[in-house]
């Protein structure tokens, strides 16, 4: 039986999880939240004190760690079996998931992982290469971006609200770098796949955005 998949691609920022997992709860569909796996690894290389040119040893580490997700209210992510759900949005995780993805190799190991996920009844799978890479042959297929300003707000937002010290220019300096590494790698570069639907939500709300790839995929 074919398996539906839904693909959000898009920009560091733009909202790609938190309307992902409302996508997946109406839709009653699994969840793959790629960004997670990257940083996961991205933690426990950190953890690991492994050098970030030492590729063999990313890749033995990306090979020995076990994840797992929980898709509740929140997205809970273990990293073998210890909860990092609180560690993924630290600047240092995601600058850190950033450089790694760059690596060809980083990428066959987790590409596997990935495609695991793709179980009946579907699956709304939230990244930056999903339907150019992990899932070409997707039914539906989404980039979702904002301005690199809005971004930032929202980032400065959230972690204001954590208590976190943050800088809003500062904030955008690292995501205009994020988006430059992301869009020149050399391996599955940040780009809109063929097909997809188009959406800036930089003056969108949630809902409207929902709205909009809903109607898309009916």
């Amino acid at each position: 039986m074919s398996v539906p998949v839904l693909t959000i691609d898009g920009p560091s920022g733009a909202g790609k999880g938190t309307i992902s997992r409302l996508l997946a709860k109406q839709l009653g569909w699994h969840y793959l939240d790629s960004g997670s796996i990257y940083r996961s690894l991205a933690i426990a290389v950190l953890k690991q004190a492994v050098a970030l040119d030492d590729v063999d040893a990313i890749v033995n580490v990306a090979k020995a760690m076990t994840l797992g997700f929980e898709c509740a209210d929140e997205l809970v992510v273990k990293l073998n079996g210890e909860d990092i759900t609180a560690q993924l949005g630290l600047e240092k995780t995601g600058n850190t998931a950033s450089i790694i993805a760059t690596l060809p190799e980083i990428r066959a190991v987790l590409l596997q992982k990935q495609q695991d996920f793709k179980q009946p009844p579907g699956l709304v799978a939230d990244g930056r290469d999903m339907g150019t890479v992990v899932f070409p042959d997707a039914a539906h297929k989404v980039f979702l971006t904002a301005s690199s300003i809005k971004r930032a707000e929202r980032r400065y937002k959230q972690l204001k609200e954590k208590g976190i010290d943050a800088n809003l220019i500062g904030l955008t300096k690292d995501i205009e770098e994020r988006d430059r590494r992301d869009r020149e790698r050399a391996t599955a570069p940040l780009s809109m796949a063929s097909g997809a639907l188009f959406i800036d939500s930089s003056d969108m709300t949630i809902d409207a955005v929902i709205t909009q790839v809903l109607d898309f995929i009916r």
